[in-house]
């Protein structure tokens, strides 16, 4: 045989195959495309010219990297849709006279026509569209638009580099697959799912306990250090117990009914069990891919929206004032000298200053074991499960930051909880009791808490005796180790300026206090607002996009999967009418069964969302997102557009479901 026949063959084979294959290279059309954007504008030059470039390359960068971890899943979970539906055309080639090795030629051509469309094609369309992208993102976090078309050849060569190898793999697979089966097997692989399943009740109750254990995580889960890691085992145990139970809780569930004999020997539900006992067998894991691809968009795309609309609350949150001025000395003149500079420097600029305060402060990491705070070492579960900041005031600087009289003896505390309330009367500190008088509504703002990711105990103390006291004994706590803490001082204002004048006024507070050698720091809302704009803009972007690319994935596989019960409906249809069914009565049970098994995984990705809802919000409230109603509010509006998208999807692909059934 010659190399111009296999060439030949492998074209028509495509052709053919077109209703199956031609999704397929879409798929990957599209795959190479995202991965050369995102890639591209990871290094686009025009990046560094915004502000927060760095960040957003960055964020740029690992989005390539999940969109090629995705590509590679993927690409070889729709392959295996081919592979299976032209077993029995690989057992006629075999039987006709082509040998696996001359199979396995044939199905080399095919990738490497499949490789050279998709990436000449995908390159091409990413090139078109990512000056569109790099538009899109110079919008969302309002930079300016620098004119100018730019191609990356390094983009170019990574993503050509990548999907040849994710092509040799997928073609390595496929013919392992072809090299161990025999042409009588190909030739059968069509029907051997019709054997009943058999119920796997081990797997179905690891199943629910998995995807519990996922949800109990979730719901329990209150402090925001133990919440990023517990995120990553819920979402682990709820994939593996979602595939679980769509392969072998949704088969226990239906021979259940199937057992109760009252029950099943009824027309319409002995048709409609027996049928969905098959479907379950042979579309499970993609039922559950679709689930799981639908819970990751809903969960993406909600979160980044809720930080990119309720950008202004996080910003407020994380700088409660306008400039704030850090110094790293206690009471005594250096620190009244920094902050007596900075309202010099005020008067200097003419800039009116609308409110301000200043307190001194103490604050340090301590671990909780009920009423008792400890500083030492444990063990690191211990730490990150229990770990809080204690932040110290005098009364006299809260009373005149608050505007207050309150008193206290010796002895007693006000508190105030942050992310993780207190509930007991007393706390314990260095072997002393103290007393809580007042559990408070309301505290002085303080970013820097707000910005850190642990619990945080505010307390009001008499005095500066005791905050001198408490300071020593910390130090002594920890040995005289650097990561001791001292009494600090904070000075933070509000001014009428306009924001480019607050960036001005900024970066001359920040020469002077470098200038005059200051052992302190300052932090202007302006100027970090910039860098939260491109942090959560790159964010929405990647979310957006992220979610783009799994709807696609969600849309072939919801389209392989109409194909494939198409063609099994087809003789079940033919059989159900031989032995007597009306074809009004066998189209009304199999739509049934059908809208039942497409929107199964709509559903429990609603409810897995639903679940995932407090430990988003706690992970959300750790980057200074503490809107729970507005991110209510996108979750649901999320969910609903892609309820909609759902179901306009199933529309359009059930037309092709019921052509090959009809036919």
């Amino acid at each position: 045989m010659t190399k111009g026949f296999f060439l030949k063959l492998a074209a028509d084979n495509i052709r053919k195959n077109a209703r199956t294959y031609l999704p397929y290279i879409l798929t990957c059309i599209l795959t190479v495309a995202m991965y050369y954007i995102v890639k591209s504008l990871s290094l686009n030059p025009g990046i560094e010219q915004m502000a927060g470039s760095s960040m957003i390359a960055y964020t740029m960068y690992l989005g390539s990297q999940i969109v090629a971890l995705f590509a590679l899943i993927f690409l070889f979970y729709t392959n295996s849709f081919l592979t299976k539906r032209r077993r029995k055309e690989f057992s006629v080639f075999n039987i006709l006279g082509l040998d696996k090795r001359h199979l396995s030629i044939v199905l080399g051509w095919e990738t490497v026509y499949t490789a050279l469309i998709s990436l000449a094609a995908g390159l091409g369309f990413g090139m078109i569209l990512d000056k569109v992208m790099f538009l899109l993102i110079g919008k969302v976090i309002g930079a300016e638009i620098i004119l100018g078309f730019f191609i990356s050849s390094k983009a170019v060569i990574e993503t050509v580099r990548r999907f040849t190898i994710i092509f040799l793999l997928i073609w390595v697979n496929t013919i392992c697959q072809i090299h161990v089966s025999n042409p009588i097997e190909l030739l059968r692989s069509g029907s051997a799912g019709e054997k009943e399943p058999k119920t796997k009740w081990l797997i179905a109750l690891l199943g629910f306990v998995c995807v519990a254990a996922g949800y109990y995580i979730a719901i329990t889960t209150k402090n925001p250090v133990a919440s990023i890691l517990a995120f990553f085992i819920a979402v682990i145990l709820v994939i593996i117990g979602t595939y679980m139970l769509f392969t072998a809780g949704s088969i226990a569930f239906l021979k259940i009914l199937k057992n109760n004999k009252s029950y099943y020997y009824k027309t319409r539900h002995f048709i409609s069990v027996s049928g969905m006992i098959y479907r379950m067998k042979q579309n499970a894991v993609g039922l559950a891919n679709i689930c799981i691809l639908s819970t990751m968009v809903l969960v993406m795309v909600s979160s980044t929206t809720s930080m990119m609309v309720g950008m202004e609350d996080i910003l407020k949150e994380r700088y409660p004032t306008d400039f704030t001025v850090y110094s790293n000395e206690p009471k005594s003149e250096d620190g009244e000298k920094l902050f007596d500079q900075i309202r010099s420097l005020q008067k200097e600029q003419n800039q009116h200053i609308t409110n301000e305060i200043q307190y001194t402060f103490l604050n340090f990491s301590a671990y909780r074991k009920g009423d008792t705070f400890e500083i030492g070492t444990d063990s690191y579960i211990n730490m990150v499960n229990h770990i809080h900041i204690l932040f110290f005031v005098p009364l006299s600087d809260y009373n005149s930051v608050m505007g207050e009289n309150k008193t206290l003896n010796e002895g007693e505390i006000l508190l105030y909880s942050e992310r993780e309330q207190y509930d007991d009367s007393v706390l314990k500190l260095f072997g002393k009791e103290y007393k809580i008088v007042q559990k408070l509504d309301r505290f002085i703002g303080n970013g820097s808490m707000a910005a850190n990711i642990s619990s945080v105990q505010f307390i009001v103390v008499p005095g500066m005796n005791e905050m001198n006291e408490i300071c020593e004994r910390q130090k002594e706590a920890l040995k005289g180790k650097d990561s001791a803490s001292n009494i600090r001082q904070i000075y933070a204002f509000d001014t009428d300026a306009e924001k480019h004048e607050q960036q001005i006024f900024y970066e001359k507070m920040r020469h002077l206090i470098k200038q005059q050698n200051f052992n302190g720091y300052s932090e202007s809302k302006a100027a970090a607002g910039v860098d939260f704009i491109s942090l959560y803009g790159g964010f929405f972007f990647i979310g957006i996009f992220l979610g783009g690319l799994f709807v696609m994935a969600t849309v072939l596989i919801i389209y392989y999967k109409q194909i494939s019960e198409g063609y099994d409906d087809k003789e079940r249809f033919e059989i159900m009418q031989k032995v007597g069914m009306s074809h009004s009565e066998v189209k009304g049970s199999i739509h049934t069964q059908v809208l039942t098994v497409f929107f199964l995984p709509l559903v429990v990705a609603g409810i897995h969302v639903a679940a995932a809802f407090p430990l988003m919000s706690r992970i959300l409230a750790v980057l200074n997102f503490t809107n729970t109603t507005l991110y209510i509010v996108c979750t649901v509006i999320c969910f609903l557009v892609f309820t909609v998208m759902y179901v306009l999807i199933y529309m359009l692909t059930a037309r092709t479901y019921y052509r090959i059934v009809s036919n």
